[in-house]
């Protein structure tokens, strides 16, 4: 059978949302288009990284090529939840981020998890064989947005720190009361999701087109003997 990739050229609506309760969220992101909505399911660190590349990238693309971009803020102005019912397409395995030059979008691709490897040349291709897929294009406001209530959406579940207010991580806590230092803090391996080779590629090119990375889905956000850990884990027109 023949992939489904849902795309949204321009969609009235691209979040991430949670369902259920600190320390119990499923994490989704949900496309919305007039009455289409579709939505997909993935760990709260995987939206966690794509904000921070997001945001990567449009600082990249603003250095290297003067393309006006909306600076960085903490303000959400969507703050409603998902549409109701979320009825997940599936669950997010390997995550692409492009910038279309054309159109000056930000491309976002989700591609279901799959079992084994698969070649990671589909991702950001119509190509017929791979993982079903929803692909989305944002313009530089809306993916500052994504990016901004993604932060937020995750911030909500976690206890502020009785010093400076923040949310508190599982793993470590930059706290300005204490001129930032962070003990015992470690990058996760995830972390790789954008290869440096994308900048690199994009330095190459004087008239850039979609550029692509992935991540496999092999991280959870939680740890069974880690106590303050909190959470869990329609077809459109072919582009």
């Amino acid at each position: 059978m023949s992939r489904a990739i849902h795309v949204f050229r321009s969609p009235d609506r691209f979040v991430a949302g949670t369902i259920g309760q600190p320390g119990d969220r499923t994490f989704y992101l949900q496309a919305v288009h007039e009455t289409r909505i579709v939505s997909v399911m993935l760990e709260k660190q995987q939206v966690q990284i794509l904000a921070d590349r997001i945001g990567a990238l449009l600082d990249e693309i603003h250095r290297r090529f003067g393309t006006p971009i909306p600076p960085e803020t903490d303000q959400v102005d969507d703050l409603s939840p998902l549409v109701m019912p979320v009825d997940a397409e599936f669950r997010v395995g390997t995550m692409g981020l492009g910038w279309d030059a054309e159109s000056e979008a930000v491309v976002v691709e989700l591609l279901a998890i799959t079992e084994g490897e698969f070649d990671e040349s589909v991702v950001l291709d119509d190509t017929e064989e791979g993982p079903d897929a929803v692909r989305v294009f944002l313009s530089t406001e809306a993916a500052r947005e994504f990016a901004a209530r993604s932060s937020a959406v995750i911030s909500a579940g976690r206890q502020p720190c009785p010093m400076c207010g923040e949310p508190l991580d599982p793993d470590g806590h930059l706290c300005v009361r204490t001129n930032g230092y962070r003990r015992g803090a470690e990058l996760s391996k995830s972390l790789d999701f954008i290869d440096p080779e994308v900048f690199n590629s994009l330095a190459a090119q004087g008239d850039p087109g979609l550029l692509e990375t992935s991540e496999e889905d092999d991280q959870t956000d939680d740890s069974p003997d880690d106590p303050s850990a909190e959470d869990g884990p329609g077809s459109g027109p072919r582009a």
